[in-house]
């Protein structure tokens, strides 16, 4: 499976959860059926749907933790070569500012 780029991860998340809003919805929609049928399905549904929350959660710490750890090796890594850091920035400012300048 290929890689999924932020954006859509960020839109992966939000149509979960609006999934999982619309479902809550229509369990609270159909709190009055009584039918047996209806009764087991609502009751799997809400397990399901406790249990996707708690997946979402779960990645969503996972995602936030590795934000962290990226964050912290950068960090690091500028600290110990602050010149070689500054270089590259200048580098790479140069090289988007060439490109923008030929438009």
């Amino acid at each position: 499976m290929s890689e999924l780029t932020s954006n859509q991860k960020d839109k992966l998340m939000s149509d979960l959860k609006l999934v999982m809003s619309d479902a809550e919805a229509l369990l609270a929609a159909t709190a009055d059926d009584a039918s047996g049928g209806i009764a087991e399905l609502r009751t799997r549904v809400q397990a399901t749907l406790a249990h996707a929350k708690n997946g979402l959660i779960d990645a969503q710490a996972a995602v936030v933790d590795k934000a962290k750890a990226a964050a912290k090796a950068t960090d690091g890594y500028v600290h110990e070569n602050p010149w070689k850091s500054i270089s590259i920035a200048a580098g790479v400012g140069l090289l988007v500012g060439i490109l923008i300048g030929r438009r």
